[in-house]
């Protein structure tokens, strides 16, 4: 039976070098809620307007943007004209936005500004799904009830919708490495601690416990709701640019050192991975480190896109921050926490207590952390990596302050 090491289920995307290329200049949180009736277009406008003001720039500065057509209406350059009233050329890129492409989107922009195609670009995402929920199917699942193989091979057999799948995939870490759920719940603690210091964070006033986490009913064995991700209204933008111009910009210097991005075979379909343990990290993190020309002994701090607890612990895993099978102890207990771990992670609450914006939002809080700004600030921080995920795809973001 292949194994977790199994390395013929994906590949690297190959990358060229961008390392020291770009900084991102400016950060932009939308308010981040439960249902609120607002749209993306607005949530996204009120993003780029936060992080246009943090970075000390106009909306005529932004010469590119970068957005993902995705989950209903995004923020085009039709939108960002409409908005801000302006006329001008953009560079335009659908290869932004969350999930992967929060932590790719770097790259194609380092491209882009070193070509001359832009000089400052802007990376958004925001979702609505609170507001939507009632619309859909299976919450976020519903891309993956349209699907036809999933629609006619997976979903009339239960095998629906995401807690179910990754449910399944817990169980089996377990089988295989023994894996707790003490140690699942750790995940779960320090990303809910982190949202209690983090301004802004949905779950910001409801603490949880171990103990909290454990008396918690499961809702697809071995998950309790607390290993899985919020539903909520919100978004997110950063703007990108020369690291020459990044030095004459009012905020700290956090420059892209390197990108990564790993690539399963079998794309979306996760019963037919033969690694069932592993995510395309293994791919994505060693070209990123390499780029970067550091290891994941160097890092600060660290953000996953965390639909799931064991979605983190398998990242941590494949990152190469412990050894395959080894996630559960290397997780267990306060390691994971801001000031007394070992790998601060997601040290706004990520996906799970902070917000559900498919990965945006991480990026933000890394840069945060690097600016030395963050509500439950890592002690100087200089490293932060983002690990992006959507199935088919992992990204690997290293940033530095410089």
């Amino acid at each position: 039976m292949p194994t977790a090491h199994t390395t013929d289920w994906g590949f690297a995307s190959e990358l060229e070098d961008v390392g020291g290329a770009v900084a991102i200049v400016g950060i932009g949180d939308a308010d981040y809620t439960r249902a609120s009736g607002r749209t993306t277009h607005e949530i996204a406008a009120q993003a780029t307007e936060r992080a246009l003001a943090d970075a000390g720039l106009r909306p005529s500065d932004i010469d590119g943007l970068m957005y993902v057509p995705f989950s209903g209406d995004q923020f085009t350059a039709r939108d960002f004209h409409a908005h801000f009233g302006t006329s001008h050329d953009l560079w335009k890129s659908e290869r932004g936005g969350g999930m992967v492409w929060a932590g790719s989107a770097p790259h194609d922009a380092a491209l882009a500004i070193r070509s001359g195609r832009a000089t400052c670009v802007l990376n958004t995402f925001a979702v609505a799904w609170a507001t939507q929920r009632s619309q859909m199917v299976g919450g976020p699942g519903q891309v993956h009830a349209e699907d036809a193989f999933k629609r006619n091979l997976e979903v009339p057999f239960g095998w629906f919708p995401q807690p179910v799948y990754f449910a399944t995939i817990a169980r089996r870490h377990m089988h295989e490495f023994g894996t707790t759920a003490e140690q699942l719940g750790a995940i779960a603690v320090a990303c809910r601690r982190h949202a209690g210091l983090t301004p802004g964070a949905v779950m910001r006033d409801r603490p949880l416990s171990l103990a909290d986490y454990l008396a918690s009913p499961p809702i697809a064995d071995p998950f309790r709701k607390e290993d899985c991700c919020l539903i909520s209204d919100g978004g997110a933008a950063y703007i990108m640019t020369s690291l020459e111009r990044a030095r004459d910009l009012r905020q700290p210097v956090v420059a892209v050192l390197g990108v990564g991005v790993g690539n399963s075979r079998t794309g979306a379909y996760w019963s037919q991975q033969r690694a069932f343990t592993s995510t395309p990290q293994v791919f994505a993190a060693p070209g990123a480190f390499a780029m970067a020309g550091l290891a994941p002994s160097d890092v600060d701090v660290l953000a996953c896109y965390d639909p799931f607890t064991i979605v983190s612990l398998m990242q941590i895993e494949d990152m190469g921050f412990c050894p395959k099978g080894a996630g559960g102890p290397f997780v267990a207990g306060e390691r994971l926490h801001f000031d007394t771990g070992t790998l601060p992670y997601n040290t706004h609450g990520g996906m799970l207590s902070h917000a559900y914006v498919l990965g945006i939002a991480h990026v933000v809080e890394i840069v945060r952390q690097l600016r030395h700004q963050a509500g439950a600030q890592v002690r100087d921080a200089e490293i932060g990596v983002y690990g992006g995920y959507t199935g088919p795809q992992a990204s690997t973001l290293v940033l530095a302050r410089r």
